[in-house]
C-alpha cells in the first residue's frame, strides 16, 4: 500500500488536532508549523477531512480547527479511506471480459492478497489517533536527556 503525501499530511493534521484537543480551534499556520506541511496544500486537505465529517471548523479571529469527534473515537483508516479510498496492498487484476486466461495460483493468490488487505484495513480501522498521541507522548518523555553535571 502506497500512501500518498497529501494522505500523510492528512494524518499528521488530525495527529496534531488529537494532540491539542482542548475544545479550541487550532489554526491552519500552527497545525502547519508544527508538522512541517505546506499550508495552502493543508487548507485543502482540512476543507476534504471537513467535508467527510472528520473535523469541524469555526470562523474568525478565533477560528481554525478542531476534531469532528473524540480522538478516541477517530481512526487511521477513517482518514486514509476518505483521502485516497479503499485501504488495499494490491490492485485487483481484473481479466479482460473476454479473457479465459487463467493460471495455476490465481485463486490461490487472490485469496492470499485478500488476507493481506484485510490485515492491513484491521490495523488501521482499529488505530485511534488517541493511541498514536499517548504512543507519541510515551516516546518522547521516555528519553528526556539530563544536563545536570
Amino acid at each position: 500500500m502506497r500512501v500518498s503525501k497529501k494522505c500523510q499530511y492528512a494524518l499528521r493534521a488530525v495527529l496534531e488536532l488529537s494532540l491539542r484537543d482542548s475544545g479550541q480551534p487550532v489554526k491552519i499556520h500552527e497545525i502547519a508549523g508544527a508538522q512541517n506541511i505546506p499550508p495552502r496544500f493543508l487548507e485543502l486537505i482540512l476543507n476534504q477531512l471537513r467535508h467527510a465529517g472528520l473535523v469541524n471548523s469555526q470562523r474568525g479571529k478565533q477560528g481554525g480547527y478542531l476534531l469532528a469527534r473524540p480522538a478516541e473515537e477517530l481512526t487511521v483508516g477513517e482518514v486514509i479511506e476518505h483521502i485516497q479510498g479503499l485501504i488495499s496492498v494490491t490492485t485487483e487484476n481484473a481479466k479482460k471480459p473476454n479473457s479465459s486466461e487463467s493460471y495455476f495460483g490465481d485463486d490461490a493468490f487472490k485469496e492470499f492478497w485478500q488476507r493481506v488487505n484485510n490485515a492491513v484495513s484491521e490495523v488501521c480501522n482499529n488505530t485511534t489517533f488517541a493511541e498514536l498521541v499517548e504512543r507519541e507522548k510515551a516516546k518522547r518523555y521516555r528519553y528526556v536527556p539530563n544536563y545536570a553535571i
